[in-house]
C-alpha cells in the first residue's frame, strides 16, 4: 500500500508544481497584448486511483468575454494548488515512515 501511496503522491506532486508554473506564466504575462492564459485542469489518472494528471490548455474565448489574466482567479488558484504541492509532499512523508516501520519489523 505505501508504494502505490508513494505514487500517487508523486503524481500529485507533479500536477501540482505543473498547475503553479501554468499560473505563474499567466501571471507573468498579464500586460502582454492579446495574451490569452491557459487553464489547467486535473485528471484521475488510469486505473482508478493510480494518480493524477494534469492538463494545460489554451482557452478559446468568445468575443462576449474580456481577454487576459485575472490577477485575483490567479492567486487564489496558486494558493490551492501549493496547499495541494504541501498535502501531497505529507503523503509522501507518512509513506516513506510506514515503510521505514516495515523494514525495520522485517528486518
Amino acid at each position: 500500500m505505501s508504494i502505490s501511496a508513494l505514487h500517487t503522491a508523486t503524481s500529485g506532486l507533479q500536477a501540482s508544481a505543473g498547475a503553479l508554473a501554468n499560473s505563474a506564466h499567466s501571471v507573468a504575462n498579464m500586460g502582454t497584448a492579446n495574451f490569452q492564459p491557459a487553464r489547467a485542469t486535473f485528471q484521475e489518472s488510469a486505473p482508478t486511483g493510480g494518480g493524477v494528471s494534469l492538463s494545460v490548455q489554451g482557452r478559446q474565448l468568445q468575443s462576449s468575454e474580456s481577454g487576459g489574466t485575472d490577477f485575483a482567479t490567479e492567486t487564489t488558484n496558486s494558493l490551492v494548488y501549493k496547499a495541494q504541492f504541501d498535502l501531497s509532499a505529507k503523503v509522501i512523508q507518512a509513506a516513506d515512515e510506514n515503510l521505514g516501520t516495515l523494514i525495520d519489523i522485517k528486518a
